[in-house]
């Protein structure tokens, strides 16, 4: 799997959310533990609609949970 350049703040949302478990997380949007594993490493890129779906179980904007390196002038 090719790693992606798109960062995320996942695991410091969780700890901010009473420490949710990874496997809490993956249980509220639909997906097993080792997915969320792999989107917080950067080793997988969610769906667009998965993407929604952590956002939303936050409560935050999707650009709280995505980054992706702009380019810089």
């Amino acid at each position: 799997m090719k790693p992606t350049k798109v960062t995320n703040s996942i695991r410091a949302l969780r700890f901010e959310h009473g420490e949710m478990t990874q496997a809490e997380l993956a249980d509220r949007i639909g997906v097993t533990r080792q997915t969320v594993i792999a989107i917080e490493q950067g080793k997988y890129s969610p769906s667009l609609e998965m993407a929604f779906q952590i956002a939303r179980v936050f409560a935050v904007r999707l650009e709280d949970v995505f980054q992706y390196p702009g380019e810089t002038s």
